[in-house]
């Protein structure tokens, strides 16, 4: 079979599955299993210490990491690598519960804005510290800083895959630096 290489610099082997071999399975099962269950268990820990979600936390922080509290709903959805219904479906249930405000852009009055409100930022600081223990606890004690360092670079080595990817498909989601 003929391969054709092409601009993102892997190739591509016409009619050819290139299987995963036993170290690469076990490498890419490892890791799947790894985010599934951190999340997982990061997830329990918010329920059990916070009033938040995971998912709540998440667009929290997206919103707190910015200087006004606001993001136009589609950049924040892309930030979070979500879908558009996903995102808004958490929006609304958060606006719902007072953690969020959605409104109209001021800029052109057609695409929507989320505002963290005064609520969400009480709820997210007083979330923050048991969430970061278990960020500890679970990933960043239990590596050298060797392995966080490579962990760093193989992360983005493949996010920068990704974003060029999704360039090419026209699916781009943001990835924060």
């Amino acid at each position: 079979m003929s391969t054709i290489p092409n601009t993102q610099g892997y190739t591509e082997k016409m009619g050819l599955t290139r299987w995963l071999d036993e170290d690469e399975q076990r490498a890419w099962r490892s890791f799947q299993v790894m985010q599934a269950r951190l999340n997982a268990q990061l997830a329990h820990d918010l329920s059990v210490h916070s009033e938040l979600s995971y998912q709540d936390y998440m667009v929290l922080v997206a919103l707190t990491g910015r200087p006004d509290g606001r993001l136009r709903l589609t950049r924040l959805g892309h930030e979070l690598g979500w879908e558009k219904s996903r995102i808004s479906h958490q929006v609304k249930r958060m606006a719902e519960r007072g953690l969020v405000e959605k409104c109209r852009s001021g800029d052109d009055g057609r695409g929507a804005v989320v505002q963290v409100s005064a609520l969400g930022r009480e709820r997210i600081e007083a979330a923050a510290p048991s969430h970061v223990e278990a960020v500890r606890r679970l990933f960043v004690d239990r590596l050298t800083r060797g392995q966080l360092d490579d962990l760093a670079v193989v992360a983005r080595t493949v996010l920068d895959a990704v974003v060029a990817e999704e360039a090419c498909t026209g699916s781009e989601i943001d990835i924060p630096g």
